[in-house]
């Protein structure tokens, strides 16, 4: 297959600036929020509302934007996601009311589906033993957003908190334009699958992918550590100004610091740490590390106390671009598009969960005293779900070594 020179150049662009658009997102938007609100807890019901909706769409639209680049090619459904993405920052830049961003996080969800569509044209141009490799690549971007969207929310934000979103709209159609002349398409037509509904369906896409005996536990094990993520990114903003007094511009610089670490790993240390301990080990101490980091996070009694974590914690970059190399490698390459679809459907189901409860949880204890244990509450509910996650890993793991060792012993 002909690797297109432009191709994942372009792609981690496309992931960078969607990810930018999220970040910009969470130092400014519970201030813009709080500008239609008059309480701490109709602040995050209404943040949690938002996040939700903004997973919900993703959900939806993520197998069916799969789907339909394994049919039409990963090109023309990447461009239009861009455009879609475009329009909805310019929306937010323009809304008068919470219900207009509400419309507006709806649309982002569905354009923010086009991760599922990245992840497999990346697979498409890549060889299976450096893809989980090049799926890091993707998180380096991911991260790299965050390094760059909260810091820059967070200066912009301090003038104007719809400042932000008029640089984010104009950054994706800038991108837009420079994907029309340059982007190649990386999925031949030989390979192309038939569009059916089914496909597209998201519980059905995955169900399917759960189905399948080599994957469907580490399905579970991204699901959690998902989850966890989601809870703590959900709630991490409100978490900091309401026991720390944190402002956007505190949560800035902490989001940056998140990033670099994640960019730092993924993007210069991933190969590295795949080649001396490979994918299954890093799965393993990664969902171990943020099981303590989550803990411990929820227990700090001071706001700087959160950045020894942050970076102590840095084998948890390697978790989940090691997982999707591992499915990656034990699909077809026909089914790249509709599994990493079902995979960002999984995710986006855990942006509609992880944020009502988080927030819920977050809203039961804003009442009490910034000292007050049980004000990391939605942290140590990451925590047990991270250990769950480790402990399927594990589990799983165990059993694939024990068959492995009963094959050889029977054949012997």
């Amino acid at each position: 297959m002909r690797r297109p020179k432009a191709a994942v150049p372009f792609v981690l662009v496309c992931v960078f600036i969607d990810v930018l658009g999220f970040g910009l997102i969470i130092p400014v938007l519970p201030t813009l929020i709080g500008q239609f609100t008059n309480s701490r807890e109709l602040q995050a019901h209404w943040y949690g509302i938002l996040a939700a909706s903004y997973g919900l769409t993703q959900f939806l639209s993520a197998p069916l934007l799969g789907a339909l680049s394994d049919r039409f090619g990963r090109r023309p459904v990447l461009l239009l996601s861009i455009l879609g993405l475009g329009c909805d920052f310019l929306l937010v830049a323009f809304a008068p009311s919470l219900m207009v961003i509400l419309i507006a996080r709806l649309i982002g969800g569905a354009t923010a589906s086009s991760f599922s569509v990245s992840a497999a044209y990346v697979a498409d141009v890549t060889p299976p033993e450096t893809r989980s490799k090049n799926m890091g690549l993707i998180g380096a971007a991911f991260g790299l957003g965050f390094i760059v969207g909260p810091a820059l929310g967070g200066l912009l934000g301090n003038a104007n908190p719809r400042l932000p979103y008029f640089v984010a709209a104009g950054l994706s159609f800038l991108n837009f334009c420079y994907g029309a002349i340059v982007l190649p398409e990386s999925l031949p037509r030989a390979m192309r699958s038939p569009f059916t509904l089914a496909r597209a369906n998201p519980f059905s896409a995955i169900v399917n992918v759960t189905r399948i005996r080599t994957v469907g536990p580490l399905v579970a094990v991204i699901t959690l550590v998902n989850l966890a993520s989601f809870i703590l990114r959900s709630t991490w903003v409100l978490y900091t100004s309401f026991r720390f007094g944190w402002t956007p511009r505190d949560n800035g610089i902490a989001l940056f610091a998140v990033g670099v670490c994640a960019v730092v790993v993924q993007g210069g240390l991933m190969g590295p740490i795949l080649k001396k301990i490979g994918e299954v080990r890093s799965v393993l101490i990664g969902t171990a590390s943020g099981t303590l980091a989550y803990l411990l996070y929820g227990m700090i009694r001071h706001g700087w106390m959160l950045y020894p974590i942050i970076f102590a914690d840095f084998m948890s970059n390697v978790t989940n671009p090691a997982l999707e190399g591992l499915i990656s490698k034990n699909v077809g390459a026909k089914e790249q598009g509709v599994t990493m679809g079902a995979i960002n459907g999984i995710a986006s189901v855990m942006l509609v969960i992880a944020p009502l409860i988080g927030t819920a949880a977050i809203g039961a204890v804003a009442s009490l005293p910034s000292d007050n244990f049980w004000t990391g509450s939605s942290f140590y509910l990451s925590a047990l779900l991270q250990f769950g996650a480790l402990v399927v890993a594990w589990r799983f793991f165990s059993r694939r070594r024990l068959s492995v060792a009963t094959s050889t012993s029977s054949h012997a």
